[in-house]
């Protein structure tokens, strides 16, 4: 088994995710899905208490709706 597989984390599909998990699926770091909430954009979260969770559905939704360009 490679180090990366190694390293792979299987991300549950029964619940909702975190914004680290979130983070660790678009391969970015925790702050960017913080900053990305607050200005309206990325994936729709959701408070639950004091808690921002994400549907996982909605993530992979949103990933597919960003344009297919390179950005520069």
């Amino acid at each position: 088994m490679s180090q990366e597989a190694a390293r792979e984390v299987a991300l549950p599909e029964d619940r909702l995710w975190t914004a680290e998990e979130v983070a660790y699926y678009l391969s970015v770091p925790v702050q960017t899905v913080y900053w990305w909430r607050g200005a309206g954009r990325g994936p729709a979260g959701r408070r639950v208490g004091k808690r921002l969770r994400y549907r996982p559905s909605d993530v992979r939704s949103w990933v597919e709706s960003l344009s297919p360009d390179v950005a520069s």
